[in-house]
């Protein structure tokens, strides 16, 4: 049987054209990191491929006269490589590429070790992008001197870039993540699967990304917290240095919007006695989030692309450009892809700004996290209040159950939890929220959802006579009767036919059922005769 050879151990390194530096009997009492890596007594190597700059002939000669004293097994194999600047980040990098390009690896016969002690940081730097990206199959290799022997071969370390191999490194990486995404969250413990695996995104964009985000959702489902959290967690993790800035866009109105938004000198019209900033100048090296950006207008649109495009942009009245560096974050709760196609929005400014795009849910949407959330508000409401407030058992309970019941309908979404829960926590003796307590503030929420136009109590008239008329809604069963009373009030207060679609057909949607809630929900319409500006209130008379 033939006997199997022993592996070869072949070490990649740079000159250090003074580290290695040395003539004379003198030098042997200087510690040399490419001499003293082949001294090490319990590391042998085969070869060493030593790259060096083309002037340094004679400094390489000597090392290798040198090594083959102190190792005769170890062959040195010396390669000019032609740097003209050794700090150039590009030239190093792409010289050695191109070296290790042409290189005959062989790791079924060889291991391969890269020398990070020697050469510029740079050239180090390039090293090790090599052996992280496994272009060379290797580890690296750093040799040390030793303080007490300084003419010694010192101590040498191996660093095996293999991240799998670091079960603690691992762990520590997965526990930040967690607390990213707790931090993201508020702390609270959501359910949704579908929410968790968003906000799981967000923060791995919201980490590694500086282009700008879009944050869509309805009024009240969290868009600005979020936007605020984003930047904290930015912050916390050194991707941002500046501000947070930021604007609700429906407050601008006329000529003061391309003020604000992005500043004016002294002078530039009546009224401007000093220069202005800007928004935009103001969040340089931070992150500016603008709130309802469907609301800007159309000067303001063509700004603000050019401003994320070039970094500049030219205030009111100004004859010079100035520059600002920010990340944007932008909310909506309109369709902008429909306010493009009505012309109310640049399909330019659309195209810079949903490079990613995350849609935060209902509240409705998510009956799951409503018990958390409620947690949570009580935590906000003692702060509020003054004095820790608590709910008892039965209290909680008959919250929960009609705050996940279809007749809930948080149609000002995670604003009027938090209303409900400040109310009750004003009201509540002693910080203790009670059955009573509860039952009044259900009964408010019932009046503040009910359809305009609409009165409480047992003779009123309801939504499905008003659209189809007594006789025909007298024809009803009163299962689809029901049903469909509970769909009509959902159309009255959703804005479009999707939002309403996205509530009625929250857990189908969930569950991957439905393909298209906006064409389900026209098509159960249309079996009574109704279409969306029926049943939305622009065409509320048409089935009188």
């Amino acid at each position: 049987m033939a006997k199997s050879r022993a592996r070869k151990t072949v070490v990649l390194g740079m000159l250090g054209t003074t580290l290695d530096n040395g003539q004379g009997p003198q030098r042997w009492t200087r510690w040399r990191p490419t001499v003293a890596l082949c001294q090490q007594e319990d590391l042998l190597v085969h070869r060493l491929e030593l790259l060096h700059p083309p002037n340094a002939s004679a400094l390489v000669a000597t090392l290798v006269s040198d090594i083959r004293q102190v190792s005769p097994e170890t062959e040195v194999r010396g390669t000019p490589l032609a740097i003209q600047n050794p700090w150039d980040l590009e030239e190093t990098y792409g010289a050695l590429l191109d070296y290790v390009r042409g290189y005959a690896f062989n790791p079924e016969a060889e291991d391969y070790l890269v020398h990070i002690t020697t050469g510029t940081h740079i050239a180090q730097i390039c090293m090790f992008l090599l052996v992280e990206s496994r272009l060379i199959p290797g580890r690296l290799v750093q040799v040390s001197p030793d303080p007490r022997d300084r003419a010694g071969p010192g101590t040498h370390t191996l660093i095996d870039l293999d991240l799998s191999q670091y079960d603690t490194l691992a762990a520590r990486f997965r526990q930040e993540q967690r607390e990213g995404l707790a931090f993201l969250k508020s702390g609270i413990d959501t359910r949704n699967a579908a929410f968790n695996r968003l906000i799981e995104r967000i923060e791995q964009v919201a980490v590694q990304s500086r282009a700008p985000l879009l944050i869509t959702g309805p009024t009240g489902a969290g868009k600005s917290q979020l936007a605020r959290r984003i930047y904290a967690l930015k912050k916390a993790r050194r991707g941002v240095a500046g501000p947070f800035v930021d604007l609700n866009c429906a407050t601008l109105r006329g000529d003061g919007a391309m003020s604000a938004l992005f500043g004016h000198v002294k002078g530039a019209f009546t009224g401007a006695l000093s220069d202005r900033p800007g928004l935009l100048r103001q969040a340089n090296g931070g992150v500016l989030f603008l709130d309802e950006i469907g609301e800007l207008g159309a000067d303001e649109q063509a700004m603000l692309l050019r401003a994320l495009e070039d970094k500049r942009f030219l205030p009111v009245g100004a004859d010079r450009e100035v520059e600002s560096d920010f990340q944007l974050i932008a909310g909506t709760n309109r369709d902008l892809q429909l306010e493009v196609e009505r012309g109310r929005f640049r399909e330019d400014l659309l195209a810079r700004i949903n490079l990613w795009t995350f849609r935060l849910p209902a509240l409705r949407e998510r009956p799951e996290d409503i018990a958390p959330n409620l947690l949570f508000e009580l935590d906000q409401a003692s702060e509020a209040v003054g004095t820790r407030v608590t709910m008892n058992k039965e209290a909680q309970a008959h919250f929960l159950g009609f705050a996940t019941s279809q007749e809930a309908r948080w149609s000002g979404n995670f604003r009027d939890l938090n209303a409900a829960v400040l109310r009750m926590a004003t009201l509540a003796d002693g910080g203790r929220i009670t059955r009573d307590v509860v039952d009044e503030e259900l009964e408010r929420l019932r009046e503040q959802w009910r359809p305009a136009g609409t009165q409480a109590g047992p003779g009123a008239r309801d939504l499905v006579a008003e659209l189809l008329g007594d006789s025909l809604a007298a024809e009803l069963d009163r299962f689809d009767r029901v049903q469909l009373a509970d769909v009509l009030s959902v159309c009255r207060t959703s804005r479009t036919l999707s939002d309403a679609g996205r509530v009625l057909f929250a857990q189908s949607r969930a569950q991957k059922k439905s393909i298209n809630d906006a064409d389900r929900l026209k098509k159960y319409l249309a079996r009574f005769g109704l279409t969306w500006a029926d049943v939305s209130g622009r065409g509320a008379q048409a089935g009188r």
